[in-house]
């Protein structure tokens, strides 16, 4: 495998970023790392033993709707995951959420073209299925976007088919949901939520009736899949693929029946009257295991658990209303608002 020298790292400041950073940065360190992040959440550590950044090279603080100008300079590849990253964020800044998930996206994809870059990794997702049930979706099933986070994610993939050719190799990794310890955490997303609601109170509720389907990935598996996509000889010029693993399929409901059984003592209630999320879709892994079975997902469901919670207990985590803390994205974009340190275009004031 052929890694770049040089790689550009968009969002690398955010949950996943550090991951992404930390694998490339281990696994390849005669490679030249370079930032690109807003600094939404740069405040928000979450217990790290170092700073996160420390790991590239040059760190730019920027937003990519307007890029530093000379950011391409050199740069080979491009792991692209800046964006604003779940659904009620996008149901808040909807039009933000499209000019930099989709819009902007696409322009950093050109502009590292027209600079010579040769790879371009777009962090995709899964939720692009929408209501898609128990069958699971391949690569060739329908998109039904349900949201404009999933709708961003659509369209930016649209156009970066193409750009895609024989120089300039594109590969979109439609993520599973993520979970996991980070030093930048969110309590925003499903399983996280859980072992949270489960050392703050002994209890998870779960506010649907419990039936959508979800696939997971841990995010070291998340930087994994990164890894492979920077240095892939496989597939094609525009290659979409499913990132993440068939036996991390799960109903909700099962999700918190597996932290309860790894947390005792944990009480699990679920609203069986509530009407079904349709944001429900299981997912066929099978093309990425076989385009890259030596970086396939190492962490199940147990081990990311127990993660999760050896990193809250050593936050001292014990906040029962964590729900209105900063570790959700949205109240801390909202709260950044508020003060007035960014515009309703989410621009620093």
């Amino acid at each position: 495998m052929n890694l770049p020298q040089k790689i550009l790292v968009t969002g690398n400041m955010g949950y996943v970023g550090p991951a992404v950073v930390a694998e490339l940065a281990a696994r390849h360190p005669e490679a030249t790392l370079v930032g690109l992040d807003m600094g939404y959440f740069a405040h928000l550590l979450t217990a790290p033993s170092v700073l996160p950044e420390c790991r590239v090279d040059v760190q730019h603080f920027g937003d990519v709707r307007r890029p530093p100008e000379g950011l391409m300079d050199g740069v080979d590849a491009v792991v692209h995951l800046a964006a604003i990253s779940n659904d009620p964020m996008g149901r808040e800044f909807e039009d933000v959420t499209m000019e930099i998930n989709h819009q902007a996206s696409v322009a950093t994809a050109r502009a590292a073209k027209a600079a010579g870059a040769s790879r371009f990794v777009f962090a995709s997702s899964c939720s692009m299925y929408g209501s898609a049930g128990e069958e699971a979706r391949t690569e060739e099933s329908p998109q039904q976007p349900l949201t404009a986070y999933a709708r961003s994610k659509v369209l930016t993939e649209r156009d970066l088919a193409t750009l895609a050719d024989d120089d300039f190799q594109v590969t979109s990794l439609r993520f599973a949901t993520a979970c996991g310890m980070s030093p930048r955490l969110r309590l925003d997303l499903v399983l996280n939520d859980f072992v949270a609601s489960a050392l703050a109170s002994d209890r998870i509720l779960v506010l649907s009736d419990g039936t959508p389907w979800r696939p997971l990935i841990h995010i070291a598996d998340m930087a994994r899949a990164v890894r492979w996509a920077v240095g892939r000889e496989e597939g094609e010029a525009f290659q979409p693929v499913n990132a993440g693993s068939d036996g991390w399929n799960y109903q909700i409901r099962d999700l918190a029946e597996a932290v309860a059984r790894e947390l005792p003592g944990v009480d699990v209630s679920i609203n069986t009257e509530a009407p079904p999320d349709k944001r429900s879709y299981a997912v066929d892994f099978s093309l990425f295991r076989s385009l890259a079975p030596n970086h396939q997902p190492r962490v199940d469901l147990s081990g990311a658990v127990r993660d999760l919670a050896m990193g809250l207990r050593s936050m001292g985590f014990h906040d029962p209303n964590f729900r209105q803390s900063r570790l959700m994205r949205l109240r801390a974009l909202t709260g950044l608002r508020q003060e007035g340190r960014l515009d309703a275009e989410l621009r620093w004031s």
